[in-house]
């Protein structure tokens, strides 16, 4: 069994007002002082975002314990400092983000400028086990193409600055900013894989390794294929649900490999447009099918995703946590339609972040 873990970035915001607060530091420190929870929260970019990330786990049930778990415990540490923390991907209410003072985020401060200032967007990122970096690369070929599928399902950034966006994941319309951002060629090998990026490297354009933001990459701390284009999830069952596919990609994908099965060749462009449509339908309008590239009912698409992984997985025990959670995405909505549904009963955004609030911790 693949062992699959998960990043989160969660937002903290005043419980009173829902406006973002930069106390990152004070919360860290908090965690710090808790055995359990020194190793699990880690800064990021921005003073107003926290992360986590759970242990490698093989069982969906584990994880999403854990899931709850670290978002209870981050909602304690925060509180002790007067704060909370909300699953929101970008903040409803206007922001001026503030940039760690550590000698990399002011790097990227000083490269990028406005789009390092601007970028507080929180994601959810997904690392499953490979066996080597051939494997690894074999599978970031071949789920190319059921990405955007994983965007449209997690979609939670409907508002930015305080302005309905007409999106239902803003966040990653401002992660596409980032010049390594984004879906890649087929590499074929990890050879080329690897020269790939030390050219990008080598450009000077990014810092590091670390800083290749492909939507799939080899991770470069862990023998992990690391999936990067969700956002981070309002509930916590859909982040074990985007999980569950992410693991069954990764094994359906490492099982065409070994059989010799081509990778579909999907252009760049084609990609990219799959993506913006993900972006801006949600899972409320017609999207790209992946595997003809041309529209399609939202649902009918996410159906293809869960016929396309179904063997893996039976396998693995999970197919019918993820029919039902599919089913219930579909008839409920994700956490762009959530937010949306509170915006136009309240025609409040600081009532939007309270509600995401609860949801966070539900």
């Amino acid at each position: 069994m693949r062992t699959v873990g998960v990043e989160e970035e969660l937002l903290l915001v005043d419980p009173e007002t829902g406006e973002p607060q930069a106390r990152s530091a004070a919360v860290l420190a908090r965690a710090a002082r808790d055995r359990a929870d020194q190793q699990v929260f880690e800064k990021e970019l921005h003073n107003q975002m926290l992360e986590f990330a759970t242990h490698p786990q093989s069982g969906m049930d584990e994880l999403a314990e854990e899931i709850v778990r670290i978002r209870g415990e981050a909602a304690r540490h925060a509180g002790e400092i007067g704060c909370t923390v909300a699953a929101l991907a970008t903040s409803p209410l206007p922001v001026r983000p503030s940039v760690g003072m550590n000698r990399r985020y002011q790097w990227m401060a000083e490269q990028y400028g406005i789009a390092t200032r601007e970028q507080l967007v929180c994601g959810c990122h997904v690392h499953v086990s490979v066996e080597s970096d051939e494997e690894g690369v074999a599978v970031v070929d071949r789920v190319r193409p059921w990405l955007s599928v994983l965007s449209a399902l997690s979609a939670n950034s409907p508002f930015w600055q305080g302005k309905e966006t007409g999106y239902s994941s803003y966040r990653s319309r401002v992660w596409q900013r980032w010049p390594s951002a984004g879906p890649t060629e087929l590499f074929g090998s990890a050879e080329r894989y690897h020269r790939r990026v030390a050219d990008m490297v080598a450009s000077a354009t990014i810092l590091d390794e670390a800083m290749v933001y492909f939507d799939a990459r080899l991770s470069a701390r862990y023998p992990t294929v690391e999936i990067r284009v969700a956002d981070v999830c309002l509930h916590a069952d859909t982040a074990v649900l985007v999980a569950a596919l992410v693991r069954a990609l990764v094994e359906t994908a490492a099982r065409e490999w070994k059989a010799g099965v081509e990778p579909v060749d999907h252009s760049v462009s084609l990609l990219r447009l799959a993506d913006w449509r993900a972006a801006k339908s949600g899972l409320t309008a017609d999207l790209l099918h992946p595997a003809t590239m041309r529209h399609a009912p939202a649902e009918a698409v996410v159906r293809a995703l869960v016929d396309h992984v179904a063997e893996a997985l039976a396998d693995s025990g999970d197919l019918e946590r993820v029919r039902t959670g599919c089913d219930g995405l579909l008839r409920h909505g994700n956490g762009a339609i959530v937010q949306r549904a509170v915006w136009e009963h309240t025609g409040s955004l600081r009532e939007v972040v309270t509600a995401c609030v609860r949801h966070t911790q539900s």
